[in-house]
């Protein structure tokens, strides 16, 4: 049996099908490393769970045929990364930022952001090879924002022990780093609830970075961009109606509104159901 099924490369990969496609393979490894669990795939912070989906594959494809279409066509933009290396970037040139939208959760945003980093990292090491280059080791990376929330309060609760407070730290300010400078990136649940000024800050800090670097940024969430609910109608009142209510009014939320393009999905939660 080939090793097709276990590596996003195989779009393209003339080898994929053959007896050449194998684990033993160099490219499966600098992908997905020796284990299947490493690599660049790994690097990007993807979570094991989405590092093999893909646009062709991905679970969220049947019920979401309007948005695929859609980001399929984006995807194909990606090639425009080589182009893009130093300077201005004219803003009909760049490769867009996307906001993909629900107001229910389980509608197939995270997997679908998932499968356009995959994409983004197979168009990289594909298209680095091809021209000479050194394929980064992290051109893309996936930050779960509530999990990056958990490691914040993780070692900022009172009299949390070391032992438990300096890995959650480490971690934290790794995923920040990431986050601001990889080339390509994943915003998963930018709706958090209840942060802190601190943790509103450095994620304020990363979508600033991103957006004044002209990086390519996928968020997810379900809260919409821009609502067009009068604030005094919200219901429940407590529950944010748009992204100014999580990041503040001001130039931020205003950044990200200007440059995304949204795309809404469609459905109930198909959580738990799983093909």
């Amino acid at each position: 049996m080939t090793n097709e099924r276990n590596c996003v490369l195989a779009n393209g990969c003339k080898a994929a099908g053959t007896s050449a496609c194998t684990r033993q393979c160099p490219h499966f490894i600098a992908l997905h490393g020796a284990s299947g669990n490493g690599g660049r795939s790994a690097a990007a912070g993807l979570p094991r769970e989405y590092r093999l989906t893909t646009l062709a594959n991905s679970p969220a494809r049947a019920d979401q045929p309007a948005v695929y279409k859609s980001v399929e066509n984006y995807a194909k933009t990606f090639e425009r990364q080589f182009e893009q290396t130093e300077g201005y970037i004219e803003p009909a040139d760049r490769i867009k930022s996307l906001y993909l939208y629900s107001a229910n959760s389980g509608t197939g945003k995270t997997t679908t952001a998932a499968a356009l980093l995959n994409e983004w990292l197979r168009v990289h090491y594909s298209g680095s090879l091809k021209r000479g280059q050194q394929p980064l080791q992290r051109p893309a990376y996936f930050l779960d924002v509530n999990e990056w929330q958990n490691d914040y309060n993780e070692f900022n609760r009172p009299r949390v022990p070391d032992s438990v407070a300096e890995p959650a730290a480490a971690r934290y300010y790794r995923a920040l780093e990431a986050a601001k400078t990889a080339p390509f990136a994943v915003l998963d649940d930018i709706g958090v609830r209840s942060p802190s000024d601190g943790f509103r800050g450095d994620l304020h800090g990363i979508i600033n970075a991103r957006v004044t670097n002209q990086l390519p940024t996928i968020y997810t969430s379900n809260i919409p961009l821009k609502s067009d609910v009068e604030p005094r109608k919200r219901v429940p009142a407590n529950k944010p109606y748009d992204i100014a209510d999580v990041f503040g009014e001001g130039r931020l939320a205003d950044r990200v509104r200007d440059l995304c393009r949204v795309i809404e999905f469609e459905g109930e939660s198909k959580r738990g159901l799983r093909r």
